[in-house]
């Protein structure tokens, strides 16, 4: 599984137990077809080069700069998982948090740089534009900001009319982010 189909799946997961009263639920997961995601802007899946499979990790396995890192990310945060992966060729640590009720993920590389924050987000509090482009598409399931080294974009999941539940990723002016 990628790191944001994880993601997006604990999202669900974490919107889901809120709409059913704590219950957990599984989230489903249905692909659009390569060609239709690509001309609506849906999330094309991208071959990530990783080596190993996420290994969980304890924080006091971490290396200095990271394990300060994650002291620092956590001081106004639950922990929720810790892990350990390989990305291409560079090995990579993803902390799993949860901050006032919401999903937060970060992606710190071995020297203890965070590059890449996704945050799970209310549709009210996203741009005009993107809020517009998510409403064209549907009913939105799963919505996080995300900032990838500075850059600041828009994914998640919206219930088509149809029925189909469709990744998209969108840019701060609502159009498709280019793969």
């Amino acid at each position: 599984m990628t790191r944001t189909g994880f993601v997006m799946a604990v999202a669900m997961v974490a919107i889901s137990s809120l709409a059913f009263g704590g219950q957990a639920a599984a989230p489903a997961q249905k692909k659009a077809a390569p060609a239709a995601k690509q001309a609506t802007g849906e999330k094309k899946e991208a071959p990530e080069k990783k080596e190993a499979a996420d290994a969980k990790v304890q924080l006091k396995d971490l290396p200095p700069a990271v394990k300060a890192t994650v002291e620092a990310e956590t001081k106004n945060a639950t922990l929720k998982g810790l892990g350990k992966e390989k990305e291409n060729g560079k090995t990579v640590y993803e902390l799993e948090t949860l901050v006032n009720g919401r999903t937060r993920d970060l992606m710190i590389d071995a020297a203890g740089k965070v590059y890449d924050v996704e945050e799970q987000l209310d549709l009210d509090k996203a741009p005009a534009p993107v809020k517009a482009a998510i409403d064209a598409k549907g009913k939105v399931v799963a919505l996080e900001s995300a900032t990838t080294n500075g850059k600041v974009h828009y994914e998640g999941q919206v219930l088509t009319k149809a029925g189909k539940k469709v990744s998209f990723d969108l840019n701060p002016d609502g159009t498709p982010v280019k793969k």
